[in-house]
């Protein structure tokens, strides 16, 4: 049984490509039991947002890989997917998944939204039969390893964006933020990652504000904890809180020093825009600590470079578990030759069992006994040359199997 894999990922294809072959969960189903239909052996489909691969076990791994590559052509009606097929073979799938289960092959290095999908991707498989015992182990080998890699290296616990950065940063210059009052102008994607991170803070109060009422109606359905303001009121509420966010999509500042009122108490205000929606002469108030986005950026450039020295290490953990994966891999290719000789030996002690029944009268402990002892002696005939066959090099297995076919007739 040999491992494939063939699909596409953020890496080489545009999302214009990936979502031409997402899959739902009952395409699936479809594509699975058509797979399964051109005699592969077990089939995973793993499909997110940033990739669409399917992983396969075959006896016949060559024209498998060819099967899954007609069926991306024929189930997506889309004949220029080949151009982005990417095929792994061998050690560069179980490399390749344990790459993916560790963060290693995302867009974000080390995120950890993917350990959970490819959870379900083999749950889903293995629940509907499209998974055997090749691929059902690689895959809990795989999100074990995607475990390992998060608790001996930690690379995801480094922060990369600069919402996350920047309100960690306001927590340790503040000491705390529970309790405190926020402002958040903006309701974009930014301003989104900023609102989750506070609410995580313990804060007393979140207050939203953005030019235009269409965009924020979704974001108090997803926080309903805030609290709306009228854009025009921006200015007024200053004095009742201890942070603003700031993150729009503005082409100019939309805080400025001149409408700016008496700052009365310590008022933090990070501008997470670009280009930015402070004025830079705002920072000369008397009691305003203001960062840009450029103060954050550092952080984040120095947390990436982090997180690139740590896959490196994680590799070196990745590799040497691989290669424990491979020697399993190599020791069930002996299976059927093993519950062949096992079959043999079972028939063996059937027909002796049959015949010493025929020729004496024995009771039915004395038969028990008699079985016990042909079947510990059968295990000892085999026992041997099993636990040899099983350490062979791999190189040498397959002339060993033939023979030991050849010999009895397998």
């Amino acid at each position: 049984m040999d491992l494939a894999l063939i699909g596409v990922n953020h890496n080489i294809s545009p999302i214009e490509v990936r979502e031409k072959v997402s899959f739902t969960e009952s395409m699936k189903i479809d594509g699975c039991n058509g797979l399964l239909d051109k005699y592969i052996d077990e089939v995973v489909i793993l499909s997110t947002c940033n990739r669409s691969e399917i992983y396969i076990a075959s006896n016949n791994i060559e024209t498998s890989i060819e099967e899954v590559k007609s069926f991306y052509r024929d189930f997506f009606n889309f004949p220029q997917i080949e151009e982005y097929l990417f095929i792994k073979k061998g050690k560069e799938v179980v490399t390749h998944l344990y790459m993916v289960t560790s963060g290693l092959d995302s867009l974000v290095l080390g995120e950890d939204q993917i350990l959970g999908q490819v959870k379900e991707a083999m749950i889903f498989s293995m629940e509907l039969g499209f998974s055997g015992k090749v691929l059902n182990r690689l895959f809990m080998e795989a999100i074990g390893e995607g475990k390992k890699i998060r608790t001996n290296v930690r690379i995801s616990e480094i922060p990369l964006s600069t919402s996350y950065i920047g309100i960690k940063l306001l927590r340790k210059e503040m000491g705390c933020l529970e309790g405190k009052k926020a402002l958040v102008i903006g309701a974009g994607k930014i301003s989104r990652l900023s609102l989750k991170y506070l609410c995580e803070e313990g804060l007393d109060k979140i207050y939203l504000t953005n030019r235009t009422h269409v965009r924020v109606k979704d974001i108090f359905k997803e926080f309903p904890c805030l609290i709306p303001v009228e854009y025009d009121e921006r200015y007024s509420l200053l004095n009742n809180i201890d942070i603003v966010i700031s993150a729009t999509a503005a082409p100019h500042t939309i805080i400025s020093y001149e409408d700016m009122p008496k700052i009365e108490k310590e008022l933090y205000i990070l501008d997470l825009a670009l280009p930015r929606d402070v004025d830079s002469k705002v920072k000369d108030i008397e009691n305003v600590v203001l960062y840009y986005i450029d103060d954050l950026r550092k952080v984040s450039e120095g947390n990436q470079q982090k997180r690139e020295k740590l896959s490196k290490e994680a590799m070196d953990i990745i590799e040497k578990d691989v290669n424990e994966f491979l020697e399993w891999m190599g020791s069930i290719r002996v299976d059927p030759v093993l519950k062949s000789l096992n079959e043999r030996c079972s028939d063996i002690k059937s027909d002796t069992m049959e015949y010493i029944n025929r020729k004496l009268d024995l009771d039915q402990r004395e038969k028990k006994i008699i079985d016990k002892m042909l079947s510990s002696a059968l295990k000892r005939v085999v026992r041997e040359p099993i636990k040899n066959l099983k350490a062979l090099e791999e190189e040498n297995m397959d002339n060993y199997i033939e023979m030991l076919n050849n010999l009895f007739e397998f």
